[in-house]
């Protein structure tokens, strides 16, 4: 892609979140103001979420016209998901979170380019989201691609580009390379949230917002923190 057009798609990006942001703006009746959901007690919702999906006892998702009507207007995601496009990992699913509970931001390898990151600023500042989850997880494709050292075709090159500082790093320790790249890419991502300036830094730093990374299982159907002490179950 030539510089003019990344420049032009930045700039179209950004038309398209003010939009959305006067629209929130307008409808929602938080004004861009929190919620009242704190950091600590999205996770805890999160986490008591993947505890329901692990054991089969899901709250959500039974009465879908019901809640939708009740967010038609409006919407107060109390927590952003980062997560990856994996079809298997769906967010809503796995923490068992009903519509207009979470803000999803997917892609493969939960790699966050400069889309990805206005997209979850907007959910911060507009829609007082005061968690960010970065989920990763178990045999991810886009990590095994960039563990392989192979070299992709057409636009799957970025993703693996994007992973590669983690491969590297993890290289020659013990263990399983790519589940080591994974825990690293997801490392990396959490700090490149919590340091992106200026708006996720400053409200990181002033306690408003947490970020914090995980690892999903696809055959326990778990979630677990990653870099953080294991949630109590």
């Amino acid at each position: 892609m030539s510089t003019r057009s990344s420049v032009a798609l930045r700039h179209v990006a950004a038309i398209a979140l003010t939009a959305l942001a006067l629209t929130s703006l307008a409808s929602s009746p938080h004004g861009g103001d929190a919620p009242g959901v704190g950091p600590d007690e999205a996770l805890q919702r999160l986490q008591d979420g993947n505890r329901r999906y692990v054991a089969d006892k899901p709250q959500h998702g039974r009465h879908h016209a019901k809640r939708r009507g009740e967010v038609a207007t409006s919407q107060a995601p109390f927590a952003v998901v980062v997560a990856c496009s994996d079809s298997r990992v769906s967010p809503e699913l796995v923490l068992d979170q009903d519509l207009g509970d979470i803000f999803v931001v997917r892609t493969a390898g939960q790699v966050v380019d400069d889309v990805a990151l206005g997209s979850i600023e907007y959910a911060v500042d507009h829609l007082g989201s005061t968690l960010i989850m970065v989920l990763g997880h178990e045999r991810c494709g886009a990590v095994g691609a960039a563990v392989s050292g192979a070299t992709p075709h057409d636009h799957v090159a970025a993703l693996v580009e994007a992973i590669a500082p983690a491969v590297e790093r993890t290289k020659g320790q013990p263990g399983d390379a790519a589940e080591n790249a994974l825990l690293a890419h997801v490392g990396n991502v959490v700090e490149q949230l919590r340091v992106a300036q200026p708006l996720l830094a400053e409200r990181a730093s002033a306690g408003k917002l947490r970020v914090v990374g995980a690892r999903y299982d696809l055959d326990t159907g778990r979630v677990t923190l990653v870099g953080e002490p294991p949630p109590t179950h």
